[in-house]
């Protein structure tokens, strides 16, 4: 991939998948919704997002006559009975599958927005605009649509492309340094899977700097620009594109299980992802070589930067059960994605279960 900084004019038109990165979002988002010609608009919106985000976009003239939906705010609000409140407020409205909604928020809200959207009346129309990072480099791009499900991670949902996602970095000012570097994990994560010199980078960034949200803009292109040239290789995930899932084999059951324990309180999804990372880089050294000083440096800048989610052997055979639930996994066996080298990815791996429990040993003694 070239190194080119993308600047902000609109520096990033993405044609396959309808992305943008860009300044001008009242530009482009008027574009958008002339050239889809809905007969209604929705805004999806949580509660954080509709009070700090909301005003940013509502007194834009394509805006006019949307007609507002809001959920609460937060990962346990990503269910079936939010899914079931959308759906409800769409049919109350009028909504038809020529209807338009514009999913505004993070993660959460674009996940289950465009779930809601591309199964109501089997599928209309959706427009993400992430607002914070983790949604800016993952869950806005890609097609993965889905809700949490009797407290496993995105267990239902369908693969479907928004019609365009509007990436503006002027939202990262809404958010606060956890929700900064929850998505900066998921950057992390595509350096190691990317090349030397992209996570060289990364661990070098002053990630402390007063401005550093304002100085985001080009990486975050290029972190959308690696996730996009794996989804469009692989779009349904049957191959190449499960380099993507480094780190979120022991991510999602470490977010899980911070979502169950009584003893927890729930971690942001890029937190868990950089706590799997410790776990899937241990994997990678022992089992395919992955070098031990890179290993070191980026387990060292998590440690520094995200710090831990307190386990003990006892939480053990839990954190097994639930990684036995990732949707990469075939019967008898749990999957990873690991690494040979930054930029060598091997995907469907397997461990054994001393392994793994040798992994969450190191992760706890980091």
């Amino acid at each position: 991939m070239g190194k080119t900084p993308l600047l902000f004019f609109p520096y990033s038109h993405m044609k396959k998948q309808n992305i943008i990165v860009t300044r001008q979002l009242e530009q482009h988002l008027d574009h958008a919704i002339a050239d889809i010609r809905p007969d209604r608009l929705f805004v999806l919106t949580d509660a954080s997002t509709r009070q700090c985000c909301l005003p940013l976009v509502s007194h834009f003239n394509c805006m006019a006559d949307a007609h507002h939906i809001s959920i609460p705010a937060g990962e346990e609000y990503k269910t079936l009975n939010s899914a079931v409140h959308v759906w409800q407020e769409l049919q109350h409205m009028g909504a038809t599958r020529h209807s338009l909604v514009i999913n505004l928020g993070g993660g959460m809200v674009c996940d289950l927005g465009s779930f809601a959207a591309a199964t109501f009346k089997r599928g209309m129309h959706f427009i993400n605009i992430p607002t914070t990072l983790l949604a800016m480099v993952d869950a806005s791009a890609g097609g993965k649509t889905g809700i949490n499900f009797e407290g496993l991670k995105n267990e239902i949902g369908v693969f479907r492309q928004a019609d365009r996602v509007i990436v503006d970095t002027r939202f990262l000012k809404t958010l606060d340094q956890q929700n900064l570097l929850s998505g900066y994990a998921e950057m992390l994560k595509h350096g190691l899977i990317s090349d030397r010199q992209t996570w060289a980078h990364l661990l070098a960034d002053d990630i402390l700097s007063d401005n550093w949200a304002d100085m985001l803009g080009p990486q975050i292109a290029e972190s959308i620009q690696i996730k996009l040239r794996l989804v469009s290789a692989d779009p349904l995930e049957r191959g190449l594109r499960k380099a993507l899932n480094f780190g979120h084999t022991a991510g999602h059951a470490f977010e899980s299980f911070s979502m169950l324990s009584p003893s927890c309180k729930p971690v942001l999804h890029g937190y868990a992802v950089a706590y799997g990372m410790v776990v899937e880089l241990y994997l990678s050294t022992i089992k395919s070589s992955f070098p031990v000083d890179a290993m070191r440096q980026t387990v060292r800048f998590i440690r520094e930067n995200y710090g831990c989610l307190v386990i003990t052997c006892n939480d053990y055979p839990t954190l097994l059960q639930l990684m036995t639930h990732d949707k990469k996994n075939t019967v008898g066996h749990i999957n990873f994605t690991l690494l040979a080298d930054i930029g060598d990815v091997r995907i469907n791996q397997t461990a054994t279960e001393d392994e793994i429990k040798e992994a969450l040993d190191f992760y706890r003694e980091a």
